[in-house]
This record gives structure tokens, C-alpha cells and sequence, in this order.
């Protein structure tokens, strides 16, 4: 009956959980007790970048069609610069003006600006004075319609 109080009844027990040696002593330590020692690879570095997909890749270079970006005229960056000088601003004071970097304002007057921004030219336009955009470009800006 003694035998009842000294004996222990495990429920659950918790598995060892193996511990992952970080540093070049703890697996030294553990080289010389004799542990198992094993290194995995610790997943995929990038899950997001698939292989490439070589139907995908082959449809592309089977393309034919002329993909054209959309500049802004010369005419546009000349009436730009010629309103620009007529009101005696540089272009980095054209560009506090608008928003703007001075650098976009450069792109648009030299004509490398690609896929010009309707919204930069309007503003540009309000600013100058000037028509920058339509058939009469560098014609001076009317008022507002009565």
C-alpha cells in the first residue's frame, strides 16, 4: 500500500525538444559529447519569385507589336522655356511653383519627359500663362469663360 504513495502517474509528458546550436562553441560542445550534429537548409530565400515559366517567356519573344512611349514634343519644352524666360523664372523657381522637382521641369523642357502628366501640365500652364497642351501650343492662356 506504501508502494501506491510513492509511485507517480505521468499524464503527458513533453517530448525533448532538440535545441539549435547558434554559435560555432555550442557545436563543438556538441561534437564532443557525441550529439548528432546536422545542418538543413532553412527554406527558400525568396518564396515569392517562382522559376521562370518558359510559355510565358516564349509568348513574349513571339511579340511583335511596336510598343511606342509617348514623349513630349519638342514645341511643348520650347514654349515651356521661352514663357519660362519671358517671366523671368528659373526652372527650379518654376518648380517650387508647381510642386514639382526641378528635375521633372528639366525633363519637360528638354522633351525626355515620357508619358507627360496632364496635371504637371496644367499647373505649368496656370504658372506660365501659356497653352501647353491642344493644337495652339505657346498661344497665351485666355481667362475664364464669361
Amino acid at each position: 500500500m506504501s508502494d501506491e504513495w510513492d509511485s507517480q502517474t505521468v499524464i503527458r509528458k513533453r517530448a525533448q525538444n532538440s535545441t539549435a546550436a547558434r554559435s560555432e562553441s555550442a557545436l563543438n560542445a556538441a561534437r564532443r559529447t557525441g550529439a548528432g550534429v546536422t545542418s538543413e537548409k532553412k527554406g527558400t530565400g525568396n518564396a515569392n519569385v517562382a522559376g521562370i515559366d518558359a510559355g510565358k517567356a516564349a509568348k513574349i519573344d513571339r511579340e511583335t507589336e511596336d510598343f511606342h512611349v509617348e514623349r513630349v514634343g519638342l514645341s511643348v519644352g520650347k514654349a515651356i522655356q521661352q514663357a519660362r524666360q519671358a517671366k523671368n523664372l528659373t526652372q527650379k523657381d518654376l518648380a517650387t511653383k508647381i510642386n514639382e522637382k526641378p528635375s521633372v521641369v528639366n525633363d519637360y523642357e528638354s522633351g525626355r519627359a515620357a508619358n507627360p502628366n496632364q496635371q504637371v501640365l496644367g499647373k505649368m500652364e496656370r504658372v506660365l500663362g501659356v497653352k501647353l497642351r491642344g493644337k495652339d501650343i505657346g498661344a497665351p492662356l485666355g481667362g475664364p469663360k464669361k
